[in-house]
Formats: structure tokens, C-alpha cells, sequence
């Protein structure tokens, strides 16, 4: 048996022990989370270090605030998320109990990525945990010090029978997909995605697919330019673009292009100094495979600000290209780097109609003063998420589903979303064996009559929550007026 197998089948047993369905193991485990989270912080930050060059500031910030803020989040409200939920009910199931039970699937396969591999490995961990399953971790083997610290941290904190992790790459991931899992979490590239999905039908394993695209960016040539393009800048070069989110290109009327340009110009300088590469809060390209991927996009496009590079640091400078064509490399395929590309188009309805030529995004920015063309923009585009006049804010709201649709992924998650996603919505009815007399009209022999009944009990929807409480509250004044009476009677 594999060592993948082994992790499978021991979490299958200890899921079958039971004990991942006590709320009180679940919280114990969150909660040894969260101090893992605090006591490691160093180690976490020189591993991160080593593989993407980020401080220990940006690592908190981005990386592990979220996750502290997610189980703080999840171990107050669990009590609530697992509790039954109340359905509305119909005339013919006034009398009875009805509910939805969230209940664990079972066992979860969560696949990290390496852009953020704490962030995104472990918040669905989190819902994971708080559902009640048990989870398979497989981290990403392109953050090489990163995926082996958290082989060897997460065991000392969490349950290791319940919470395995199986390290490798390729062929270790694949001999994972081989096996029976209850849910499949991936995150990273829809070309992996169409892997992923295709192994889980093998099971008819349901998945949830967190992958990207070319997220657009339209800014109107009547907005306050200079803010607008501290919040792109921002968006797109923080982690040197290797954010799934991040604004991939920006469309702008051509009047508008040059004093973009001065803006984003000023932006990039202000946040990263005159030179990025000696600047700790800038980062590097993850390895030199991507690296040169992301090089190689710029060939056939001008440069308007950085372009600098250097292969042996993995380095290369915040990118704006102007005047890009639509037919451009940099245009084919999710950039995952810090290279902004600049195309004009003539106003709104032809940033839509590019738009929707185009795959779905994970994410949608539109920047403007105007709420009729944040509206249109709403109502005539489709994408995960859309923000305006900002970028990736909204994946720090754990109240808000994040998640892709159409090419950009299936499924969301964050907060109680995460719960939901990771949990079977039972519904349960529960009745008496009393009040029999009430199911004739549904028993052979089938007449005109009893049909007339049956329409009447399941097209009118009367509000039987109302109803209750007017039966309520003449129960309660036939009760007053009984002891009235016998109060009139004593005296």
C-alpha cells in the first residue's frame, strides 16, 4: 500500500471513529490551529522567505491574519452553523418537524497552491475542520520550504489520523486522485482544474475548483485617476503579481492612456522606491520556469514603465505595457506576474463587449464615479466577484462567497460558505403516527375529490408561520379568558 494510501484509508478510519463530529474536538482543533499560527510565526516567515522573498510583516498581513481572523470567526459560530436549521413549512407538514442538519461528507482532499500556500491551503482546512470532516493536505511542491515546514508543523498541532499530510509532487498527487475522497478542494490553474475534475468523475467525487483567468480592469476616464491607480498598483504587484485576483489588464479610453501611465508611474515609485529589487516590501517570480514564462509575454508589446529582470534573482521590475493589442502574447493566457498590459477601447459598452468575448474571470474591477456604470457593468458582464474602486478587498470579507464560475472555477468559500461547501445539507422531516385521517387524500383508491383536497394543501401557500402564532395567540386569550372567568366567580 502507498504512503498515499495510508494516508487515505487511516483517515477514513479515524473519521469512522466519530470523534471529527464532536463540536467540542472540532473547536480543540481549530484552536491548535491558531497556536500553531502564533508560536511559529518565525519559522512560517524564513520558510516564505526562502521561497517567494516575502517579509515577515507581508507574510501576516497576507497570509496568516486571514487565517487567525477565519477561526476566530469559525470557532464562534460553530455552535450555530452545525445547529438544525428551521425550514419553512407547508399545510401538509404544519404538524411535523422540519429541518436541514448539515452533517460531515466525510473525508476532503484539499490541493494548496504556492502563491499563497498558507492562505489558501489552509482556509479551507478551517471550514474542513469546523464541517467536521477529516482532510487529506497535500501542499504545493513549488514552495519548497514552505510545503516542508508544514509536513512537519501541522502533525505537532492537529490530530495526525484526521489530518494527514502527503507531500510530493506530480505522481504523489496523482496516486492521491486515484483514491475515493468525499470532496476535492483544489486551488491553482484550470489546465490542473480539468485534471482534477476528470479524476474526481472516476468517483463521482464532488469539487470545488478555485482557478483564476485574466481578471479585467476597466477605469473611467472621468474617476479620480491618481487614486484609482494607487489601488491597481496595489492589486497587481502585490506578491509580484502571482495573485489569482489580481487586476490581469486594464481597458481605458485612449484620452485617458498617458496620464494612466504617469499615475500607475508614480504609484509603483512611491510603494516600491526607484528601485524595486533592493525594496523588501517587492517580491520574487516563485522560480525560473516562470520566470522566463512571464518574460517571454512581453516580446511583442511596448514598454511604458520597468522591465527590468534578472534571471538569476528571479526579479523583474513592476511592468505597464501600453497600447496592447488584443491579438498580444501577454493577452493569451493568465499573466500570474508583474506585468500590467494597457488597452484602450472607446467607452463602457465596448469594455463590456470585450469582456464577455472572453472566459469568465475570477474577478472583475471597475473604477468610476458613477453608480449607472458600476451598475451596467453588474448587470451586463459575468464574473466570481466584482469590485469597485478597488482591488482583492473583497476576498478579506468572509461574510462575501469567493469563488470563480465558468472557466475561473466552481464553488466558493470563506467563512461560513466554506461550512456549507464541506458539509451535506440533510434535509429531515420528522411526523407522528398520529393524525392518519390527514393522509387519506394521498392513499389508493385515487379520486376527483382527493385531488381537489391535495391542490388545495400544496398550491396555497398560506404563511403557516403566521398561522401558528395567531393559533398561539388565541390559545393564549382563550386561556386569559378562562381565568378571568373563574377570577369573576371566586369574587
Amino acid at each position: 500500500m502507498s504512503r498515499e494510501q495510508q494516508a487515505v484509508a487511516g483517515a477514513r478510519r479515524a473519521f469512522r471513529t466519530g470523534r471529527s463530529r464532536c463540536l467540542e474536538h472540532r473547536v480543540r482543533q481549530l484552536k491548535n490551529l491558531q497556536r500553531l499560527l502564533t508560536e511559529c510565526r518565525g519559522d512560517i516567515a524564513g520558510a516564505m522567505k526562502k521561497d517567494l522573498r516575502k517579509s515577515e510583516v507581508v507574510v501576516q498581513m497576507y497570509e496568516t491574519l486571514g487565517l487567525e481572523e477565519e477561526i476566530a470567526l469559525a470557532v464562534r459560530k460553530l455552535k450555530e452553523w452545525a445547529a438544525p436549521r428551521p425550514a419553512e413549512k407547508n399545510l401538509l407538514t404544519v404538524s411535523d418537524a422540519v429541518y436541514v442538519q448539515a452533517e460531515p461528507l466525510g473525508v476532503v482532499l484539499i490541493i494548496g497552491a504556492w502563491n499563497y500556500p498558507w492562505a489558501v491551503t489552509l482556509q479551507p482546512l478551517i471550514g474542513a475542520i469546523a464541517a467536521g470532516n477529516a482532510a487529506v493536505i497535500k501542499p504545493s511542491e513549488v514552495c519548497v520550504h514552505t510545503a516542508k515546514l508544514m509536513e512537519e508543523l501541522l502533525p505537532l498541532y492537529l490530530d495526525t489520523e484526521l489530518y494527514p499530510v502527503v507531500s510530493g509532487g506530480v505522481a504523489e498527487t496523482q496516486e492521491l486522485l486515484r483514491q475515493r475522497f468525499d470532496h476535492i478542494f483544489y486551488t491553482g490553474s484550470g489546465a490542473v482544474g480539468k485534471l482534477i475534475m476528470a479524476a474526481a468523475a472516476q468517483h463521482l467525487t464532488p469539487v470545488t475548483l478555485e482557478l483564476g483567468g485574466k481578471s479585467p480592469c476597466y477605469i473611467d476616464g472621468d474617476c479620480d485617476l491618481a487614486v484609482a491607480c494607487r489601488r491597481v498598483v496595489w492589486g497587481k504587484f502585490t506578491n509580484c503579481g502571482q495573485t489569482c485576483i489580481a487586476p490581469d489588464y486594464v481597458l481605458c479610453q485612449p484620452a485617458a492612456q498617458q496620464r494612466l501611465i504617469q499615475e500607475l508611474h508614480k504609484a509603483i515609485k512611491e510603494f516600491y522606491t526607484d528601485d524595486p529589487k533592493t525594496c523588501p516590501d517587492y517580491g520574487r517570480i516563485i522560480n525560473r520556469r516562470h520566470f522566463r514564462r512571464i518574460l517571454s509575454m512581453m516580446w511583442d508589446s511596448d514598454i511604458a514603465v520597468g522591465g527590468d529582470n534578472d534571471e538569476e534573482d528571479c526579479f523583474i521590475a513592476p511592468t505597464v505595457l501600453r497600447d496592447v493589442r488584443p491579438d498580444a502574447k501577454v493577452m493569451q493566457e493568465e499573466i500570474f506576474g508583474p506585468l500590467l498590459p494597457i488597452l484602450t477601447v472607446d467607452g463602457l459598452d465596448e469594455a463590456i463587449r470585450f469582456i464577455n468575448e472572453r472566459d469568465k474571470p475570477l474577478a472583475l474591477y471597475v473604477f468610476s464615479h458613477d453608480a449607472k456604470v458600476i451598475q451596467k457593468m453588474r448587470e451586463e458582464t459575468s464574473s466570481g466577484g466584482l469590485l469597485a474602486n478597488d482591488c482583492l478587498v473583497h476576498y478579506s470579507v468572509s461574510s462575501l462567497p469567493f469563488g470563480g464560475v465558468g472557466n475561473s472555477g466552481m464553488g466558493c468559500y470563506h467563512g461560513k460558505h466554506t461550512f456549507d461547501r464541506l458539509s451535506h445539507l440533510r434535509a429531515c422531516l420528522v411526523k407522528t403516527l398520529k393524525m392518519e385521517a390527514m393522509n387519506n387524500m394521498r392513499y389508493p383508491p385515487h379520486t376527483a375529490g382527493k385531488l381537489g383536497w391535495a391542490r388545495f394543501f400544496v398550491l396555497n401557500n398560506f404563511n403557516v408561520g403566521l398561522i401558528g402564532r395567531l393559533l398561539l395567540l388565541a390559545a393564549a386569550a382563550l386561556l386569559a379568558a378562562v381565568v378571568i372567568q373563574k377570577y369573576q366567580l371566586l369574587h
